[in-house]
């Protein structure tokens, strides 16, 4: 089956290379010019060649530099309206052909968000940037947005603020002056940029606003070059914060797999509304500013990212369907990295974070237990955002260390891993695929005894099994976590204690990491929920209802929350709400982590309260998270 959210006609004709000429309108809030497709033609006499479009104004086509006549069909509510273009008879399989469109977006456009200069860290100038995954990058120019069609591309943005792209840049240089010595906001330049490696269009990426880089340090032996940007407000704490691990994270997963090939690996610190924690678009990595913690215990987030590099990026998932292996496979790696860097309890300690969020996950679903998949079965024109959790992430990173310590452990997984990344880079492929190649590979390397443990995997439980439960109980390495667990136990034995008698002290966190009083507050959710004074004086005492910390402020309003009917849950819900609108500021919590767990938690307790804080803010969040929260609140879309 060919992309169930495409309407493209990409296996009779596919892009090959996209230039886009572009000039960006911050007055108006559109990004006009061409996309110039140069596509490879696979069937004899093809007749048209069909992008996927999503709210574009189409101005005019060419093909082969003569102007050829084109329809836009009636837009389908997910996958969006497609254009079609005629072409010449008579094309031959194998040949190329060159066509135009021009066009601009408009405010309807889902991929961009459009932020004034209130919602920026520097408060004077706007500020642009996009989403293109899952199915966004039609609303930023036509495309065949399917990750089975990789593209290379190169882009001239003309604009009055610095603009960046997911490509290596070839003028103006990044580290020469800002905006090319030109007046920021005022004088227009040219940024030019070329991605000479073939990438899936949801990893095509912009974003434009007053931000400033710095190199981190070359690492010793390496070609490829890794930096920092972000607006100028922040670069000090964002180059601090990033700069001692990167490159030591990047080389440290091509000893694991395969060298990095995309030149560049640059990291974007962008404004809160930005909706992921990351989102790992080609050398140039989008982050959150939550992960801004100041003491660099959030940095496992760039482990994730640059992963994709080669899951992902590199080997890539031919439909939604599959998304598993891009998440599922990037998690794994990530996890494996901590060992390498830090230490065996690392690696088991992320999975104990990840399986509380899968648990999580796993029960949003309950009514709807097809997302539970790993595999899903998409029908045609079904939004795949509907879909997105911990699932894929955290079910497909298990399923993995399950088929690791099940085939004989590192020693003898890890060259597979590299056969694999070899075999498939560059490619997209299916689960079925991959499958298949995994079975090859231990034939060839290990004969009938593996073959025989790979057989007793219950592949279909893995990947198309429902309910609550992995088809294995996982066993981790929880070193880690036995303090949080024991103060989380303590906690919940004081139940019956009056306050003043209580024997906690301030100082019961200091020797915890982040990551340890993330597990602390996720332990205490296990339990029944604490009466309203203990949680009010653990609140009071350990200071974690007004951390600057968003991992463990998340993790503490969903424990505050957990009794919906308690007088400190409609306390907390109104600071909770008011913390992820800004507190009035327009400078929304937009990472989803964070904002539609909030919404979903202050909605059980008060529905009110979350709708009226969600709507008094509801433009300032990205389209793709303003469309999310209003089904988790049940509003009309």
């Amino acid at each position: 089956m060919t992309d169930p959210t495409s309407q493209a006609n990409y296996t009779e004709i596919a892009t090959e290379h996209v230039l886009f000429k572009w000039t960006i309108d911050f007055a108006n809030q559109i990004i006009a010019g061409t996309a110039t497709h140069d596509l490879r033609i696979s069937k004899n006499d093809v007749g048209e060649v069909i992008f996927d479009t999503a709210d574009l104004d189409i101005e005019s086509v060419e093909v082969e530099g003569k102007s050829a006549s084109y329809e836009v069909k009636p837009k389908h509510p997910i996958m969006g309206s497609a254009l079609h273009i005629n072409l010449p008879s008579g094309l031959k399989s194998g040949s190329l052909i060159k066509a135009t469109i021009k066009y601009q977006t408009t405010k309807e456009c889902t991929a961009l968000q459009w932020l004034a200069k209130e919602q920026t860290q520097g408060k004077s100038f706007p500020y642009l940037f996009s989403q293109c995954q899952p199915i966004y990058a039609r609303a930023m120019a036509p495309v065949q947005d399917s990750p089975s069609v990789k593209i290379k591309y190169s882009a001239e943005v003309t604009s009055v603020l610095p603009a960046l792209m997911s490509a290596i840049r070839q003028s103006p240089p990044s580290d020469g002056p800002a905006h090319d010595g030109k007046v920021i906001g005022k004088d227009a330049v040219t940024y030019v940029y070329h991605q000479p490696i073939p990438i899936p269009s949801y990893l095509i990426a912009i974003a434009a606003g007053n931000v400033v880089y710095r190199s981190f340090p070359r690492h010793p032996g390496k070609e490829w070059t890794c930096g920092i940007w972000s607006e100028p407000e922040l670069i000090e704490a964002a180059y601090w914060e990033f700069s001692e691990d990167t490159a030591r994270f990047l080389a440290s997963a091509e000893e694991i797999v395969v060298p990095y090939r995309f030149g560049v690996y640059d990291l974007l610190v962008l404004p809160p509304s930005f909706p992921y924690g990351g989102m790992e678009n080609a050398c140039l990595t989008f982050l959150t500013p939550t992960l801004l913690a100041g003491d660099r215990t959030l940095v496992d987030v760039i482990a994730h990212e640059l992963t994709h590099s080669w899951f992902g990026n590199g080997v890539t998932h031919a439909n939604a369907s599959h998304f598993w292996l891009n998440e599922g496979w990037t998690t794994y790696i990530e996890r494996l990295l901590l060992q390498v860097i830090h230490t065996p309890a690392d690696r088991g300690f992320s999975f104990i974070i990840g399986y509380k969020g899968l648990q999580d996950d796993l029960e949003m679903y309950v009514d709807r237990p097809k997302y539970q998949r790993l595999v899903i079965d998409f029908e045609k024109g079904e939004d795949p955002d509907d879909a997105y959790s911990r699932v894929p992430y955290d079910k497909g990173a298990n399923l993995i260390l399950h088929l690791e310590r099940t085939i004989g452990g590192l020693d003898v997984f890890l060259p597979y891993v590299r056969d694999y990344v070899s075999t498939f880079m560059g490619k997209s492929i299916t689960t079925q695929e991959w499958k298949s190649h995994l079975y090859g590979y231990y034939e060839k390397h290990g004969g009938a005894g593996k073959i025989k443990a790979l057989d007793s995997i219950d592949w279909d439980a893995w990947f198309y099994g429902e309910g609550l439960q992995l088809p294995v109980k996982m066993e981790y390495d929880s070193s880690l976590a036995e303090s949080a667990y024991k103060l989380a136990e303590r906690w919940d034995s004081s139940r019956a204690v009056e306050i003043s008698k209580l024997s906690f002290h301030e100082s019961d966190l200091d020797n915890f990491s982040s990551t340890q009083k993330v597990v602390f507050l996720e332990r205490l959710q296990s339990y029944k929920p604490l009466p309203s004074s203990h949680v009010e004086h653990l609140a009071s005492l350990y200071k974690v209802s007004s951390t600057h910390n968003a991992e463990i402020r998340l993790r503490f309003y969903q424990f505050s929350l957990a009794d919906p009917s308690s007088p400190v849950a409609l306390k907390y819900a109104a600071q909770a709400a008011d913390w992820v609108i800004g507190g009035g500021t327009g400078m929304v919590v937009g990472r989803m982590k964070f904002c539609r767990d909030v919404f979903r938690a202050v909605y059980k307790v008060d529905k009110d309260l979350a709708v009226n804080a969600f709507q008094k803010e509801k433009n300032s969040f990205h389209p793709i998270a303003r469309k999310l929260i209003e089904k988790d609140l049940k509003l009309p879309s």
